[in-house]
């Protein structure tokens, strides 16, 4: 084997393992430009040489814009039917995140920084992913029609529930929360985007369908410009300066846990509802995972202070990137217990 031969075969190792465990370049590029923004903060501040503040604003209301172009009525209304399933994993997304969230902090209020407990309230809030939570279905052996219509439907409850929570929990826990222009920014850069793009569906849907990957190249760059901007502000007034290594990692594992709990109620519910196998993979799928697409560009909406919503999304970055990797590692279990049953 030649030495070219030998590197192509590693690299090729390589990817096939980072996407076993849910590893993609976009992830290494999130990293990478927070670390960036850790080396030179100057650099997407506010008032910097880049305009990020402006190209995200703008960029969030297209995010939303395409998201109700691609969103079908007819396809919604068909998928009503299955509403055991469906009440499930709204209930998981909208109420026992947000539940258990409030337990966590009633029990251990005082050992947490007050600006983690609102980024962790702030992830249980957010509504389910769409393309990630459909692709591990698909790969397990789920209701993938299920799967669509309640990634579909959460990203859509997600635009009204998530600044709902956050509104009360803001209220509740510092009392500085500004509905009226949070309201304000929310109906401009979310409602009126996906009722427009809603209402056009029927006559430019087919665009956002046949630009599906396109557009979601656009989400991620966006999320990316966000990212950047709000810790290129968090490192400028060095709000991380209270955060070490350790810190980070306990978080991390925490936040590790709280998925595996998620996952364990779900199940536990699923059973008790006497799900068949289908729904029961649906369920674990789309009522564990959370958004990283919603969390970053609402927080742009609901969080006007770029350098506070830099330490808020740090706990929906980690638990993303833990969803990836375990819910695929999870994924692959099914799909080859499925093989062995079909044999």
């Amino acid at each position: 084997m030649t030495k070219e031969t030998r590197n192509v075969s590693i690299n090729t190792k390589f990817k096939d393992l980072a996407a076993r465990v849910g590893l993609d370049g976009f992830l290494l590029s999130l990293l990478g430009l927070i670390i960036l923004a850790y080396l030179w903060p100057g650099l997407g501040k506010s008032g910097g040489p880049l305009p990020l503040e402006t190209i995200s604003t703008y960029g969030v209301a297209l995010i939303f814009f395409f998201y109700g172009l691609r969103l079908s009525p007819e396809k919604l209304r068909v998928g009503l039917s299955n509403w055991h399933l469906h009440l499930l994993i709204q209930g998981t997304t909208f109420v026992l995140f947000p539940v258990l969230i409030l337990i966590a902090q009633g029990l251990w209020q005082t050992q947490v920084p007050e600006i983690l407990w609102l980024g962790a309230f702030y992830l249980a809030a957010l509504p389910s992913t769409v393309s990630s939570s459909v692709v591990m279905v698909s790969i397990a052996g789920g209701n993938l029609p299920a799967a669509i219509f309640n990634a579909s439907i959460s990203s859509l409850l997600g635009v009204f529930i998530t600044p709902l929570w956050m509104g009360w929990f803001l209220q509740a826990s510092t009392g500085t929360f500004d509905f009226g222009s949070i309201f304000g920014k929310l109906i401009l850069q979310v409602l009126l985007p996906v009722t427009l793009g809603i209402g056009l569906h029927q006559r430019f849907g087919y665009f956002a369908e046949n630009h599906r990957q396109k557009l979601r190249l656009f989400d991620q760059v966006i999320i990316l410009i966000i990212v950047f901007n709000s810790f290129c502000e968090s490192f400028a007034r060095n709000l991380f300066r209270d955060f070490n290594t350790a810190d980070i990692l306990l978080l991390g594992l925490v936040l590790a846990l709280f998925f595996f709990l998620v996952m364990a109620l779900v199940y536990a519910a699923g059973r008790a509802l006497n799900l068949n196998r289908e729904n029961q993979i649906t369920a674990l799928f789309c009522g564990s995972k959370k958004s990283l697409v919603h969390g970053t560009v609402m927080s742009k909406v609901i969080f006007p202070d770029a350098a506070m919503a830099g330490l808020v999304l740090l706990p929906i970055m980690i638990y993303h990137a833990l969803q990836l990797i375990f819910a695929s590692i999870i994924a692959q279990r099914f799909a080859r217990k499925k093989q062995v049953t079909n044999v």
